[in-house]
């Protein structure tokens, strides 16, 4: 098999997308020296757009234009977060995963300019976020916080936040850390105190299904234990099949000793009912560990909280 001179890397213009892209980037040259690689920017609908995203179809908005671009043969390779990429529909015919890279952060983090943590933020403290995940949570622990509907990339709304739009903010950890933000963050919450989104902190490669060479050239950055945490978490959502406005949180956890477990969690908005599911594989493979996870939820009226909520 020929092995390809240039990988061209197609991926959302955004700092953050960017900054991901240089990682790939980076461990690419450290394991094949020789090849070459080329970035290949688009802007999605999801970043054009600054409504809410259940009326451009979810999360997919994201994806979308990185698919088309990947599938007409512009580009080689998609780099995605796992928690952009839709589980209750396949991925785009012709394409497959080839690698999930090792797993960043998966915890939130909280921004707030007086250095507070989330336990000392005064009643009344707006925080920015617009994920219903989030949002759940905080009404569930800080019924007396508020929150305020805030969307666009981590440094936009760090832009925001200093333009008085909200008083305190919580983002991802890994994004902060990959767009080296870190100074900013007074606080990063615990997975019991804020559960993370399902695919939290794993970047995916993405090829066409029929490019064998790029994805046996790429296959060697992937982690097998994200790729066991990727898979149970994935076909959890897929069986619930939790859109971008299901309040669905969780994680797998790939032990030292190779045992995956995975939590997971459904709320109403309010936070007001909250459904736990909490399994270990044993001998299970990931994906049956996933399903089972996703059957015990069902079984405590996962499936009602999920349809109440229009996407």
């Amino acid at each position: 098999m020929s092995v390809p001179e240039l990988i061209r890397i197609v991926t959302r213009s955004s700092p953050m997308a960017l900054a991901q892209v240089e990682r790939v980037r980076g461990e690419l040259a450290a394991l094949h020296p020789g090849i070459r690689t080329e970035v290949v920017p688009v802007t999605t609908s999801g970043d054009r757009w600054m409504g809410d995203l259940a009326k451009l179809g979810g999360k997919g908005a994201f994806t979308k234009e990185v698919d088309a671009a990947l599938l007409a043969g512009e580009a080689d390779l998609a780099v995605h977060c796992v928690k952009d990429i839709p589980a209750d529909r396949p991925l785009p015919a012709g394409t497959t995963f080839a690698a999930f890279l090792a797993r960043d952060d998966i915890r939130d983090a909280l921004i707030h300019p007086g250095g507070l943590t989330l336990d000392q933020l005064p009643p009344g403290t707006r925080i920015g976020t617009s994920s219903v995940r989030r949002i759940a949570q905080l009404a569930a622990s800080h019924p007396e916080l508020e929150c305020v509907p805030m969307r666009g990339n981590a440094n936009r709304r760090l832009e925001k936040l200093a333009a008085g739009e909200a008083d305190a903010l919580l983002l991802a950890a890994a994004g902060l850390e990959r767009i080296g933000r870190t100074d900013v963050i007074s606080e990063i919450l615990s997975v019991e105190t804020m559960c993370p989104p399902i695919g939290a902190g794993i970047l995916a490669l993405q090829c066409r299904e029929a490019d064998t060479a790029t994805i046996e050239l790429v296959s060697g950055l992937g982690a097998p234990a994200t790729h066991r945490e990727a898979t149970a978490e994935r076909m959890l959502l897929h069986v619930l099949q939790g859109h971008c406005n299901s309040p669905i949180a969780g994680y797998a956890r790939a032990e030292l000793g190779g045992e995956l477990s995975l939590r997971a969690k459904v709320f109403t908005p309010d936070g007001k009912r909250v459904l736990n599911a909490h399994e270990w594989a044993g001998p299970l493979d990931p994906a049956t560990l996933g399903t089972s996870v996703a059957v015990a939820l069902l079984r405590q009226g996962a499936r009602e909280l999920i349809d109440e909520i229009p996407h």
